[in-house]
């Protein structure tokens, strides 16, 4: 595993340039061509034994599972409540349509920018949402921090 932190002290910023150039070719670039092998280890060690692999497919399945149903939580929290997407209408289906961790939800940069502003919710700026990092405690505040924003426009 890699820890540690490296520190270079230039005499000016036209040769501070040049050694983070060096830096970047042949220290950091090198890292990320040559990940470390204790993932791959672990990945085959769990796959390759018939009892460790069905136990992870048991837990991917209820992982896999809890992010499918906060999909269906947030969009029925959001219709339920009668909140218009983007174009004013109340239909949050293409949650539900989607799959994986993040949810693609149409929100524009303005409204990501007040969510995060007004209620600390968290989206990227092009409107995507971590599915995985929402749970039954928060569903609620989300859904409704997300109808206060765009009915108060």
């Amino acid at each position: 595993e890699r820890v540690g932190a490296l520190q270079i002290v230039c005499t000016n910023a036209e040769r501070a340039d040049i050694v983070l150039g060096h830096v970047k070719q042949q220290v950091i670039r090198p890292m990320y061509s040559s990940p470390p092998l204790h993932g791959a280890r672990i990945a085959a060690a769990v796959l390759g034994e018939r009892e460790l692999r069905d136990m992870w497919k048991v837990e991917l399945k209820t992982m896999s599972e809890r992010v499918q149903g906060m999909r269906t939580d947030l969009r029925n929290a959001l219709e339920s409540i009668d909140t218009p997407n983007e174009h004013g209408v109340v239909d949050w289906s293409h949650i539900t349509h989607q799959i994986g961790m993040f949810a693609f939800t149409g929100l524009t940069k303005d409204t990501v920018q007040r969510l995060l502003d007004e209620h600390n919710v968290y989206l990227t700026k092009d409107g995507r949402m971590s599915v995985a990092g929402l749970c039954s405690s928060n569903i609620e505040y989300v859904a409704k921090a997300m109808h206060s924003v765009l009915t108060s426009k």
